[in-house]
């Protein structure tokens, strides 16, 4: 790859950089997908355990998959798609949650939803905790699932931001991998991987890429880098893009991490069920039983909780998960688990954190990260989707926007 040349460049091999590189390369157009790590899929990643199973360690589920075109795209390419519901959906095994608190806490959830949804459109845009209930007592409980869906608690949660993200309720799941279908995707583009950017010079007629592997000339470029990563990198783009630095900081990544664990007597459990390791603190991990029908449990762990458990790694996921399941479960249930995998998504250098929550008051900076700048240069990425934030297919629907972009202005400047 050293000192070569295309006509586009698309940094970043996850699930916005290849649906920008299928459409271009579909169109004609000679491009090039620039990938850090040895892999495409970014944030995506499907790996097999021992059993043969497939994991998904970053994205799994097919959000509003009733719109979602990974869902199509898994389809096209033979994957099954799992259409049972997913257990956030329905009550939890009743062990340390009787279901009579689980209806008062729905209650007291949506409740919050529809303070929440009022205040959005009617008031200053500011952190979602202000819409708890003073003293309310499933405060913590509501604050511990907004570690799982926005990453973050809700004091560091926009509430406009939050009511703006669009979802149909229809969530599956690709038995094969979602990772995996999204690495397929990519799997015949021109790609460079292993070679992360350095460096985006725009100062000259023709755009410059430094790369470890050396430079690449282009004529425009499609950046699909995490929102973290840009805010890191302030001297990646010269002449720099204060701006875009700035809007990335404000919709960084918030952090939810899986923990994979294989279960013996797995029978004891209806499939897909769950339980939640406390009701009382925000700092606690879900736990998803039997997915998929297999012998293990996934369990959630999100915010300042994952944060800490990433300092040292998967024994400290493992002594967590155990310690709250032998509280609910019994001491013999700790001989009953093995750890198999976890990724820490807020130490891996390449996403710096797992998906995009705008901060409070920042909840446009969303359109300022995913704005053109002189027509050479493209953002994409799902921190640039103003209503599918935080999913593979808000990146995909930003992808495929930002390379007909690109497609639009080559096709004016040839007028």
């Amino acid at each position: 790859m050293t000192n070569s040349q295309v006509e586009v460049v698309i940094i970043g091999g996850g699930a916005a950089g290849v649906a920008a590189g299928r459409r271009l390369y579909e169109t004609g157009i000679d491009c090039l997908v620039v990938e850090a790590r040895a892999r495409l899929g970014g944030r995506g990643w499907t790996t097999i355990d021992s059993s043969g199973f497939a994991l998904d360690l970053g994205c799994g589920w097919l959000h509003s998959a009733d719109r979602n075109p990974w869902r199509r795209i898994a389809e096209e390419q033979g994957h099954s798609i799992d259409k049972t519901p997913p257990p956030w959906g329905r009550p939890s095994i009743p062990v340390g949650f009787a279901l009579s608190d689980q209806h008062s806490y729905f209650d007291a959830i949506r409740a919050f939803y529809a303070r929440l949804d009022v205040a959005a459109k009617n008031e200053s845009d500011g952190p979602a905790a202000a819409l708890l209930e003073p003293g309310g007592r499933w405060n913590n409980l509501i604050n511990a699932v907004s570690t799982y869906v926005s990453g973050t608690e809700l004091d560091c949660v926009s509430l406009r931001d939050f009511d703006r993200y669009s979802d149909s309720g229809i969530n599956w799941r690709v038995v094969e991998g979602y990772g995996a279908t999204i690495a397929t995707y990519g799997k015949n583009l021109p790609a460079a991987l292993e070679a992360p950017v350095h460096r985006i010079d725009h100062s000259g007629r023709h755009l410059k890429i430094e790369t470890a592997k050396g430079s690449i000339a282009a004529e425009q470029v499609i950046v699909t880098l995490p929102s973290t990563v840009l805010a890191e990198a302030e001297s990646l783009f010269m002449p720099t893009l204060p701006e875009k630095t700035e809007a990335a900081r404000s919709v960084p990544l918030g952090l939810a991490d899986k923990l994979f664990l294989a279960l013996d007597q797995a029978e004891q459990f209806e499939k897909d069920s769950r339980l939640f390791g406390r009701t009382d603190r925000t700092g606690t991990g879900t736990y998803h039983f039997r997915p998929f029908g297999r012998p293990q449990i996934e369990a959630y762990f999100g915010g300042k909780l994952a944060a800490d458990l990433e300092r040292n790694g998967l024994p400290a996921f493992f002594d967590f998960a155990a310690s709250e399941l032998v509280g609910l479960l019994g001491s013999a249930f700790a001989s009953r688990i093995k750890p198999i995998h976890v990724h820490c998504w807020g130490l891996d250098p390449f996403s710096r954190g797992s998906y995009s929550c705008a901060l409070p008051g920042r909840a446009e900076c969303r359109s300022t990260l995913a704005a053109v700048v002189d027509d050479r240069l493209f953002f994409a990425g799902e921190a640039c989707s103003p209503n599918d934030f935080s999913t593979a297919h808000g990146a995909w629907f930003t992808g495929a926007s930002a390379a007909d972009q690109v497609i639009a202005a080559r096709r004016q400047r040839k007028s």
